[in-house]
């Protein structure tokens, strides 16, 4: 039987997705009008994104929402 996990994480999807992009954190924090210290929060899983900011992220990254929920979902 398969572990269940109660948590989703989207850390290193995000952090990936934003490498794959040629982005720093500072760049894509700036471009998606958030904090540069709340992109690592997220990608360290020390923070969770409202449903606003994952949008306005993977807005920046050109990547749909639905597809780093499954890329996390797989992990």
């Amino acid at each position: 039987m398969a572990k269940r996990r109660d948590t989703l994480s989207i850390g290193p999807v995000l952090r990936d997705a934003r490498l794959k992009a040629g982005l720093t954190q500072e760049a894509l924090a700036f471009s998606a009008d958030v904090d540069r210290t709340y992109v690592s929060y997220l990608e360290n899983d020390q923070k969770s994104p409202t449903l606003e900011t994952l949008v306005k992220l993977c807005r920046e990254l050109k990547l749909p929402v639905s597809e780093l929920i499954r890329r996390a979902e797989q992990m």
